[in-house]
């Protein structure tokens, strides 16, 4: 029995919904494909955004020889094999290559991307969850056409429902308001996730309707009042980033389950761990933002239900640790200074020292630290000296308040 997600599948630009910004009149993604014609890009976005499904579209749209890799599973080889066959082509004929999960090509497998899609010897589509700019080689960046793909809207889920009901049951179904509100909420701008859900109301459903109650079957009662659109979704979250901040274990673990099991996107509580890491323990514990880090980065690729153990781990982690938020209010207060405070210009002797500077005495001047005692010299780095940072005396920023003080006793005996 194939599910929705494949049922549903549109087949045309005219059956896609959402992402109106990319594909609707007027919008280069539409024209090219009224045209039958594509250039290579890259689209980026969260999970269930259609991607995948607007790159199928044009492959069908297009007409041409199409490939599809996933860059997790796929090789350099794969890719060549592609390319010689595009070489091979009599008539030339386009070949177009949808590649799944882009970022999971090292820099040294992207390179091979390049002379391919800039000869147009393919037209390549990537495809990524991820941010490209942090992922992908400028090199290939800059030969790519970027488009950003968005959480669907309430209105696009609410049109997908109708569809799921109108063509992927044999049965004549009905939906309430509230269950439909429900379902929404659950999907959180993810179709894929909403189609996958629908899937399973549609063997529970009683005398043709999809009530509260069978929502409820499949969700706990407590998910049906955590709607991540009123104030109990800020609420939690902003519970369990203060009893983080506060040092209760309990009841970090206590909210920590809430969101769990309230079907919260797990990717969200694992980036709420690392800015707490970051704001609120910072140099008092420098390894609880690495523990926050891997923690995300093993949530994203492990996924529910075993992540809650990874959150877990790292929550507990950032709740026991000893806290600092000085590298927080440091920021801040250099921030209010260059906003508002006296503009200060780059002393000279720090300025860089390249052959085609404007100043040939720039950088004329500059003590290196690592050629004096102690790794330290005095010398001018800010005119007008402000202090921003100061420690606490909490876990490892006592050593670091220790040398502080030290370099600064060292600099005003100077």
């Amino acid at each position: 029995m194939e599910s929705l997600s494949i049922k549903l599948a549109p087949k045309t630009i005219d059956e896609f919904i959402g992402q109106s910004h990319l594909v609707g009149d007027g919008k280069f993604l539409k024209k090219a494909l009224e045209s039958k014609t594509m250039k290579s890009c890259l689209f980026y976005g969260p999970s269930g955004s259609g991607k995948t499904v607007l790159a199928n579209i044009i492959a069908n749209t297009l007409g041409v020889k199409s490939f599809r890799l996933n860059a997790t599973t796929a090789s350099v080889s794969d890719f060549k094999k592609i390319v010689d066959y595009s070489r091979s082509m009599f008539d030339k004929q386009s070949i177009l290559v949808i590649l799944d999960e882009i970022h999971h090509f090292n820099k040294t497998q992207q390179d091979v991307l390049l002379p391919s899609v800039e000869k147009n010897e393919i037209i390549l589509i990537g495809i990524t969850t991820e941010n490209p700019f942090f992922y992908v080689n400028k090199a290939l960046l800059s030969r790519l056409l970027i488009f950003e793909f968005k959480k669907h809207t309430d209105a696009d889920l609410s049109k997908l429902i109708d569809r799921a009901i109108e063509k992927g049951s044999d049965k004549r179904l009905k939906i309430t308001d509230e269950a439909r509100k429900t379902v929404i909420n659950f999907a959180s701008g993810d179709a894929r996730k909403l189609l996958n859900f629908l899937d399973a109301l549609f063997l529970i459903e009683k005398n043709g309707v999809i009530d509260e109650n069978c929502v409820k079957d499949l969700l706990s009662n407590r998910y049906a009042e955590y709607d991540k659109s009123d104030d109990k979704h800020y609420d939690t979250i902003s519970a369990f980033i203060k009893s983080m901040r506060g040092s209760d274990p309990d009841a970090t673990l206590y909210w920590l389950a809430n969101m769990i099991y309230s079907g919260e996107d797990p990717l969200f509580i694992a980036r709420r761990i690392l800015i707490a890491a970051s704001e609120d323990v910072g140099l008092a514990n420098p390894s609880a933002l690495l523990v926050a880090e891997a923690a995300f980065e093993a949530v994203k690729n492990i996924g529910m239900p075993e992540a809650r153990i990874i959150l877990s781990n790292a929550a507990l982690y950032v709740a026991l640790s000893p806290k600092s938020n000085s590298a927080y209010t440091g920021i801040e207060k250099a921030t209010e200074e260059v906003k508002n405070g006296k503009k200060r210009e780059v002393p000279v002797h720090l300025r860089d020292s390249h052959l085609d500077s404007d100043f040939l005495g720039d950088g004329k001047g500059y003590k290196y630290p690592h050629d004096y005692p102690n790794h330290f010299v005095k010398q001018e780095y800010m005119p007008e000296p402000v202090k921003f940072y100061e420690p606490s005396e909490e876990g490892y920023e006592r050593d670091i308040k220790k040398r502080l003080l030290n370099l600064r006793k060292e600099d005003e005996e100077d």
